[in-house]
C-alpha cells in the first residue's frame, strides 16, 4: 500500500524531522503474542500505558502500531523489550469494563517497522515506517510455495485433534501467497520466535520459505508428541489392568474364604491389642483403626493414598501399647549403680535414691520431674541412663537441642507428605516399653519462632493432668504418657522456660574438682579408652602425676570430656608406638608428657606476687567453672570521664557506675579527694579483652580497685572476693560460690570475702577448699575495703 494512501485512509501525522516515510502513532505494546496484516485479533487492554494509547487513537483516525516482545513470556513489556517491527492496525470494535479496561478487536494494514519509541503524556509512540504490500504475479513459482504450504497444513492437521481441522479449509480459500503465508503463520506454527521472523520478513517468497522450515519443524514436534503419549496410553493401560487382576484375585480369595491377607492380618492385630485401660478411649482408638483398615481395604493398589494409610498403620500397630516393664526397685542395688557410674555427684545421687525409695513404697508415684542442670559434661545425660538401670526401665534419650518447630513435639499431621510422629511418641517406640525412662536432653535450648513454640507443646507432656491422654498429630488418637519417668537436662536455669521449671523438680551438678577428675579418670575414663584402642595395662601405664598435669595445663573444663579426648590421644599414640614395634611398653608421666601431647594448652589465672595498687583478684563463674577475675584500675588527671574496656556487660559497667557514685558520696571516709570526679579520668579495664563479661557479682571488686587507685592504697595480693554492690554500700549474695572458691584455691589466694547471705553455701564447697581458704563473710563495703586494703 503507497505512503500517501496510508496518509489519505489514516489520517497519519508526519514527525518533526521532517522525513516523508517516517509516522508518528500511539503504540500498544502485545506481550505473548503476533498479529499479521489483514487477520483480526482481539486484545484484553489493562494497562494504563495500553488504555491510553486506545483512547487517543480512538479519539482520531482509530490507528495504533501493534509493537510485539521478543520473550513470549513477557506480557507486560517495556519499551526497550519491544521488537523493532510490528503492525499497523485499525481499531474494529471496542468495549469498555467496569474497571477501566477495554476489550478491543483490531485488524492489521500492513508491516511497518519501528524506527524509535519514545514516551510523551503517559502514552508511547513509535516512530514508524510502513512497509508496503509488495505484489507478485501469482506465477508457476508461488503456486509451487502455496502447494507445498498446504501439504504440511495436512499433516499436521493429522496429528492434532479434529477441532483443528478447520485451518486446513480457510488455508484453501488464500489464493495470494503472502496472505496465506501470515495466515498460517498466525493460526498453526507454534513457536513465538519463528511467528516474529516471517513478521520480519517482507518479501512474499523468503516468508514462505520460513514458514515451510516452520512448518517441518512443528511436525517433527507433533509426531514425538504423538509416540509420547502412546507410550503413557500405553503404560496406564497396563496398571488399569494390574489393578483389575488383582481385584479379581481378591474376590476369588473371598470366594474361598483365605483369611491369610494383609487387612486381615492387621484385623487381627488390632483386636490383639490392650490400648488403654480406659474403655472409651480404648473404643475410640480401635474405631479409628478399624476405619483406617477399612480405607485402605478400598483403595486401588499403588495408589498414593494407600502408602500413606498403610505407613500410619504400621506405625500406630508398633507402638507398644500394653508393654509395661515392671519396677525392680532395689536402693541398695541402685546406689552400687549411680557410684559405679559416677564418681563424686553426691546430693544430686542422693536425691535420686530418694525418689527410688518413694516409688519402691508407693509403685503408683507418678508425674515425678527430674531435671538436671550443670555446665557441659558434668554426667547429666550418663546419670539419666544410670537412672533407668537401677530401675530396670528401657531408656530413650529425645534431643530438644536447637527444636524450632511445635510439630517436632507434637507430630505433623499425617495428611502431609513425609509426615511422622512426634520425637515424644517416636522415642517410646523406639523404647519398645509404655513406661520407660525418658531423657528430655537440653531442654533450656528449644527456640520459639513462627513455627509454633515447642517448649509450650511440652507444657502438654509434662504436665500430669495432660498427658495420659496425650494426642499426637500424626496419631490422631489418646497415648498414655503418665507411666513415663521423665528427666530433663539443662545447662543454665535462666534459659528454661518458667511454665516448664515449675513443673520440675531442679538438680544442680557442680563443676568437678581435680581431686574428682582424678577418680572419674582412673575409674572410668583410662580403662574405657584403653579397651577401645586394644591396649592392656602392660602396654601403657599412665601416671598419677600425669593425670594431674592434664588436668590442671592440658584442659579448662566443667567436666571431664576435653579430659577423655586428651587421654584417648595418648592411647592413640601409644599404641602406634607398639604397632610399630618402636616400644613394647609406654608409660607416661609429667616428665615426658609434653611428647605425647605437645606444649600445655590451657593455665589457670595466678594471683600477683606483691600488693598492687588499683588491681584486685575478683572472682566469677563462667562455663567451664570458677575463674580468677583481675580487675584493674588506673587513674590519670583529666575531666572526670570514666573507660571501661574488657568487653563488658551492661550488668558490669553499671557496677563500675555504682562504685564510682558510692565513693562520691563517701570521698569524705575514704579519705578521697571529694572533687576527683572532675579532675581525673578514670580507666577501669578487665583483662582478657576477647572474652564477653557481665553479670552484678564484680560490684564490690570494682570498688575495691577504684578506692585503691583513687587513695593510693595498696590492695593485698592474697585476698579475692565476690559481692554484688549497691548504691547504700550494701553488699548482695552472689551465686556459683562453690565454683569461685575453687579457682581462689587454685589462684594461690588465702582470703576470700563473700557476702554474709552465702554463709550457708559453705556446706557445698570441697572440703580441701574450706581446710585451705580462710572466708570473711561482709554485709557492708566499708568491711570490704577494710580487709582488703592495706
Amino acid at each position: 500500500m503507497p505512503i500517501d494512501i496510508l496518509e489519505e485512509n489514516f489520517n497519519i501525522v508526519k514527525t518533526e524531522n521532517g522525513n516523508e516515510s517516517a509516522f508518528s502513532l500511539p503504540v500498544i505494546p502485545a506481550g505473548g503474542c503476533v498479529a499479521f496484516p489483514l487477520i483480526p485479533m482481539s486484545f484484553e487492554l489493562t494497562r494504563d500505558v495500553s488504555v491510553n494509547a486506545f483512547n487517543k487513537a480512538d479519539e482520531t483516525d482509530k490507528t495504533v502500531f501493534l509493537a510485539f516482545c521478543e520473550d513470549s513470556d513477557n506480557f507486560h513489556p517495556n519499551t526497550d523489550e519491544l521488537y523493532g517491527v510490528g503492525i499497523i492496525s485499525r481499531i474494529e470494535q471496542a468495549v469498555s469494563n467496569f474497571d477501566e479496561s477495554v476489550k478491543a478487536v483490531f485488524r492489521g494494514v500492513c508491516r511497518a517497522k519501528a524506527v524509535r519509541y519514545f514516551e510523551k503524556e503517559k502514552i508511547i509512540y513509535a516512530e514508524i515506517i510502513p512497509q508496503p504490500y509488495v505484489e507478485y504475479e501469482n506465477g508457476v513459482k508461488e503456486e509451487a510455495f502455496r502447494r507445498h504450504i498446504l501439504g504440511k497444513i495436512r499433516e499436521i492437521m493429522k496429528l492434532l485433534p479434529a477441532d483443528n481441522r478447520g485451518i486446513l479449509t480457510t488455508a484453501k480459500e488464500f489464493d495470494d501467497l503472502s496472505q496465506l503465508c501470515d495466515y498460517i503463520a498466525y493460526s498453526t506454527i507454534a513457536l513465538h520466535e519463528d511467528k516474529l521472523r516471517i513478521l520480519s520478513e517482507y518479501d512474499p517468497l523468503k516468508r514462505a520459505v520460513l514458514v515451510s522450515a516452520a512448518l517441518e519443524k512443528d511436525i517433527q514436534v507433533y509426531k514425538e508428541e504423538v509416540i509420547i503419549h502412546q507410550k503413557i496410553q500405553k503404560n496406564m493401560e497396563r496398571a488399569h489392568y494390574e489393578n483389575y487382576l488383582r481385584e479379581k484375585l481378591k474376590v476369588i480369595r473371598e470366594e474361598l474364604g483365605e483369611d491369610e491377607d494383609e487387612i486381615a492380618e492387621l484385623e487381627n492385630k488390632v483386636a490383639s491389642f490392650k490400648f488403654s485401660d480406659d474403655p472409651e478411649v480404648a473404643s475410640e482408638i480401635r474405631e479409628k483403626l478399624h476405619k483406617e483398615i477399612s480405607r485402605l481395604a478400598k483403595t486401588p493398589f499403588g495408589a498414593t493414598e494407600g502408602v500413606v494409610i498403610k505407613n500410619y498403620l504400621d506405625t500406630c500397630l508398633e507402638l507398644p501399647w500394653d508393654t509395661v516393664t515392671k519396677d525392680c526397685i532395689d536402693i541398695d542395688k541402685a546406689k552400687e549403680i549411680l557410684d559405679g557410674d559416677h564418681d563424686g555427684l553426691e546430693k544430686p545421687k542422693e536425691r535420686i535414691l530418694e525418689y527410688l525409695a518413694v516409688k519402691q513404697l508407693n509403685p503408683e508415684l507418678k508425674n515425678q520431674i527430674i531435671c538436671l542442670v550443670g555446665p557441659p559434661g558434668v554426667g547429666k545425660t550418663s546419670l539419666g541412663m544410670s537412672v533407668a538401670r537401677a530401675m530396670g526401665r528401657n531408656f530413650a534419650r529425645v534431643s530438644l537441642g536447637g527444636i524450632h518447630d511445635e510439630a517436632e513435639i507434637r507430630g505433623h499431621r499425617k495428611t502431609y507428605v513425609g509426615s511422622m510422629p512426634g520425637r515424644i511418641i517416636t522415642a517410646i517406640q523406639r523404647a519398645g516399653s509404655r513406661n520407660p525412662v525418658l531423657l528430655l536432653d537440653e531442654i533450656d535450648k528449644m527456640t520459639k519462632t513462627a513455627q509454633g513454640d515447642p517448649a509450650s507443646a511440652m507444657l502438654e507432656v509434662l504436665d500430669g493432668e495432660q498427658n495420659k491422654n496425650f494426642r499426637d498429630h500424626y496419631l490422631e488418637v489418646p497415648f498414655d504418657l503418665s507411666d513415663c519417668m521423665f528427666i530433663a537436662t539443662a545447662n543454665n536455669i535462666q534459659d528454661i522456660p518458667a511454665p516448664l521449671y515449675d513443673r520440675m523438680e531442679i538438680i544442680e551438678l557442680y563443676t568437678y574438682t581435680d581431686a574428682e577428675k582424678m577418680q572419674i579418670a582412673s575409674h572410668h575414663l583410662i580403662p574405657k579408652q584403653m579397651k577401645r584402642h586394644g591396649l592392656t595395662k602392660k602396654m601403657l601405664r599412665l601416671k598419677e602425676d600425669a593425670v594431674k598435669e592434664i588436668i590442671e595445663h592440658y584442659t579448662r573444663e566443667s567436666g571431664v570430656r576435653n579430659l577423655e579426648r586428651e587421654i584417648a590421644s595418648i592411647c592413640r599414640k601409644a599404641a602406634k608406638k607398639i604397632a610399630e614395634g618402636e616400644a613394647k611398653s609406654v608409660t607416661v608421666s609429667k616428665r615426658n608428657i609434653a611428647e605425647y601431647l605437645g606444649p600445655a594448652h590451657t593455665s589457670y589465672e595466678k594471683a600477683e606476687a606483691e600488693d598492687l595498687c588499683g588491681v584486685v583478684n575478683g572472682l566469677a563463674y563462667t562455663s567451664v567453672g570458677g575463674d580468677v577475675l583481675k580487675i584493674e584500675t588506673s587513674v590519670m588527671a583529666g575531666e572526670g570521664n570514666i573507660k571501661l574496656t574488657g568487653t563488658l556487660g551492661d550488668v558490669m559497667k553499671e557496677s563500675a557506675y555504682i562504685a564510682v557514685s558510692y565513693i562520691r558520696a563517701n570521698a569524705e571516709n575514704l579519705q578521697i579527694d571529694s572533687d576527683f570526679y572532675k579532675k581525673q579520668d578514670i580507666h577501669i579495664h578487665v583483662p582478657e579483652g576477647a572474652t564477653p563479661k557481665d553479670g552484678p557479682s564484680a560490684g564490690i571488686t570494682m570498688l575495691t580497685s577504684l578506692t585503691s587507685a583513687l587513695s593510693g592504697k595498696k590492695v593485698r595480693h592474697d585476698v579475692a572476693m565476690t559481692g554484688e554492690l549497691t548504691l547504700t554500700g550494701r553488699v548482695l549474695p552472689i551465686g556459683g560460690l562453690r565454683e569461685k572458691t575453687f579457682a581462689a584455691y587454685k589462684a594461690g589466694v588465702k582470703t576470700v570475702i563473700i557476702p554474709k547471705d552465702n554463709v550457708p553455701d559453705l556446706e557445698e564447697i570441697d572440703k580441701t577448699v574450706r581446710e585451705k581458704l580462710e572466708f570473711r563473710p561482709v554485709t557492708k563495703a566499708s568491711e570490704v575495703l577494710s580487709i582488703a586494703l592495706n
